[in-house]
């Protein structure tokens, strides 16, 4: 059996084939995956940085959904002291009806005795009311506390120290009454000005609260999206462009093998000669 002899032209054509082959190869790979940098053969430079801007930006996204709970927490706690402010406004009421009583009217203790219960059913309901506004075990109007994160080194942290208002009212006097006179029921009329002014204040308290880690919310949903863009550019493919690369190495594969197959007709030629 006689040995087969590649030409010079031969030779270059099926390296040529090879080479574009294995530059198909890789073009049918990143348009399969979308990526011109499937590992870090194809790029260690860029696969590793693109990794390292795809961990941060999963590590955001777990703070992110942190702060969310912490904004719901907070909301909690302000529904909270909406409603309180509504139960509070119907005690006003309730006093003020009190206050207008006759004192020297027959029956005036036994009025100022049923308003006296309706006022101490409503500061019960609002110490029922507080107890109820927790959001997954943290109650800001009991006394809880509320830690939010801000970044994953865990060194930018928002504290948000809750108050126990129902304690905080009755320290201005908003508690159940007994009242025995009109001046008992002005009392409290005052003690419910008082009340409703440390509510307002600290409503804003945790509107300020709110504020912050709302702001962190959106800066953060904006650096993860930063941090996306980034690793998508250091990896992602052109598709486009891939596509048309791979027209084109089509292209040149079979002009390449036409010139082999030439080449090999001529070799063919020259030996029928012998």
């Amino acid at each position: 059996m006689s040995n087969i002899t590649l030409t010079a032209s031969m030779r270059s054509n099926l390296a040529s084939l090879k080479a574009i082959q294995g530059q198909m190869d890789t073009t049918q790979t990143r348009l399969s995956t979308g990526k011109k940098v499937n590992s870090a053969i194809d790029n260690a430079s860029s696969f590793y940085q693109s990794r390292a801007l795809t961990n941060r930006a999963s590590d955001l996204d777990s703070l992110l959904d942190s702060m969310g709970q912490g904004v719901q927490t907070i909301q909690a706690a302000n529904e909270g002291i909406e409603a309180i402010t509504s139960f509070i406004e119907q005690a006003k009421s309730v006093a003020n009806s009190a206050f207008a009583l006759d004192t020297s009217a027959t029956g005036y203790a036994t009025q100022l005795a049923e308003y006296k219960d309706q006022f101490n059913a409503i500061v019960g309901e609002i110490g029922k009311l507080a107890a109820d506004s927790s959001y997954q075990g943290i109650n800001l109007l009991k006394g809880g506390k509320l830690t939010v994160m801000f970044n994953e080194g865990r060194t930018n942290k928002l504290d948000v120290q809750g108050d126990d208002v129902v304690a905080k009212m009755a320290a201005v006097g908003f508690t159940t009454a007994a009242w025995s006179t009109a001046a008992d029921v002005n009392t409290s009329l005052d003690a419910i000005g008082k009340a409703v002014d440390y509510l307002r204040d600290y409503s804003s308290v945790m509107g300020n609260n709110f504020a912050i880690i709302e702001t962190r919310q959106n800066f953060t949903e904006a650096l993860i999206d930063v941090l996306e863009t980034g690793s998508d550019n250091l990896v992602l493919a052109d598709m486009n462009e891939e596509s048309a690369n791979y027209l084109a190495l089509q292209t040149r594969q079979q002009l390449a093998i036409n010139s082999l197959a030439l080449a090999s007709q001529s070799a063919q030629s020259v030996l029928s000669l012998f």
